[in-house]
């Protein structure tokens, strides 16, 4: 099984991609306030992953020692996406919230994409 790090380190590559695609779309569309919304909701998002990623390496660190273990941080990353919307709906003008819904989902699409392409490749 690959460690965390790598997993982390592929999903992050697609998500930056991702947002390279948003930031020219937001540059160079009309559209700017779904692209901004969905540039929030990515950043967020890999915020998100980064913290998750960070927290399942010092969970499982703890239980190969025996240590006590702690949460995985579901209130900083519930926060974080709070925070995100409370950000779209003060800027509605300038910040489309459904795209910022979206874009905090991006990770987990990802995570998810990234699971059977890798599924895939290793029945091969």
């Amino acid at each position: 099984m690959p460690d965390i790090q790598v997993i982390f380190t592929r999903q992050r590559k697609y998500i930056f991609f991702l947002l390279s695609i948003y930031v020219l779309g937001w540059g160079f569309t009309e559209y700017k306030t779904v692209f901004a919304g969905l540039i929030l909701g990515t950043g967020i998002s890999l915020y998100n992953m980064w913290l998750l990623a960070r927290r399942t390496k010092k969970f499982g660190d703890a239980v190969v020692h025996g240590t006590k273990v702690r949460s995985l941080g579901f209130l900083s990353r519930l926060a974080a996406a709070v925070l995100a919307i409370m950000i779209a709906m003060e800027y509605p003008g300038h910040v489309h919230l459904i795209s910022v819904v979206l874009g905090l989902m991006t990770s987990y699409f990802v995570i998810m994409i990234d699971f059977i392409i890798q599924s895939l490749h290793l029945r091969r």
